[in-house]
């Protein structure tokens, strides 16, 4: 009993340390991905075979977890020095680089495993996909808009769930994915706040350490405003109806809510904001979509 209990704990450290429950953050736009490409592609119901639906969500969970292994393994001697994420896994000496390493490449195997259980041109496009998924960890090294690379690394999804579907690409999911980047890039810098201090003081880049707090602000802001437009052109190219765009409009008006609570001066509810807010807003637009092409159509 003693090594499945051992194995179980190391498990349950590492979905910690990658933060597992926040693949729902990027999930749903590789559901709703799939769904409209069902839908373009004319299949029954609107909905992807659930083979595919299988081995999309098997490739963004091997995705998301190989990239965010190996955030946490190019980052520790970082996270060691900042307070905030000193406690994690890796600093505290709770897992080792060995086993992280380990997490990292069965998750990689993972994604080309689902990618070549799904078609050619997926399997072709898995290694570029790691590729930009780890390029991201580095971009803090020497640019303030690795907050948008994270965007693009994680925005991909949904045009990636239609190259499963469908074997090509087409405008909607590329407006999609636009969206997702913008989405993920404008709360990222609203995370990033909480390092201003600490970026500038180690060479790190990003928004709030090369503009300050109230600039950093604005621009997140306005990388929201870019998400609703992208939304709104989603629901255009695609044809999609009423029920879309009610939650396109509950969807900004919790990105509003997000940014309302968080202030240069006051970044105590950062972590509602990040966390409680954006788990809500890409299940609502999954929500939305699934009403307007698969319940209502």
């Amino acid at each position: 009993m003693g090594a499945p209990r051992a194995a179980l704990r190391a498990a349950r450290v590492l979905l910690e340390m990658i933060k597992f429950e926040h693949t729902v953050f990027a999930l749903p736009f590789a559901v709703a991905g799939a769904i409209l490409a069902a839908d373009h592609a004319g299949l029954p119901g609107s909905l992807p075979a659930a083979r595919t639906a299988g081995w999309v969500l098997a490739a963004m969970v091997g995705a998301r977890s190989a990239a965010m292994a190996f955030n946490r393994l190019v980052d520790e001697a970082y996270d060691r020095l900042n307070p905030r994420t000193a406690c994690r896994a890796l600093p505290m000496g709770v897992v080792s680089r060995r086993a992280v390493w380990f997490f990292t490449a069965a998750s990689a195997a993972l994604l080309l495993v689902s990618s070549w259980q799904l078609n050619p041109l997926c399997l072709a496009l898995a290694p570029v996909a790691l590729a930009a998924v780890f390029g991201y960890s580095y971009t803090k090294r020497f640019t303030s808009l690795s907050h948008l690379v994270l965007g693009a690394a994680i925005g991909v999804a949904p045009s990636a769930a239609w190259i499963a579907v469908t074997g090509g690409i087409a405008p909607t999911p590329v407006l999609l994915s636009l969206a997702v980047t913008f989405w993920i890039g404008g709360f990222d810098i609203i995370y990033a706040l909480q390092d201003e201090a600490f970026d500038r003081r180690t060479g790190l880049h990003s928004i709030p350490a090369r503009f300050g707090a109230a600039r950093a602000l604005l621009l997140s802001r306005m990388s929201h405003v870019a998400c609703i437009a992208g939304l709104v052109a989603v629901g255009i190219s695609a044809g999609l109806g009423a029920a879309y765009y009610a939650g396109v409009v509950v969807v900004a008006v919790l990105i509003a809510y997000e940014q309302s609570i968080v202030s240069p001066g006051d970044l105590r509810r950062v972590n509602t904001a990040f966390f409680a807010m954006n788990g809500w807003v890409s299940v609502l637009l999954l929500a939305a979509i699934v009403a307007d092409r698969v319940v209502l159509r």
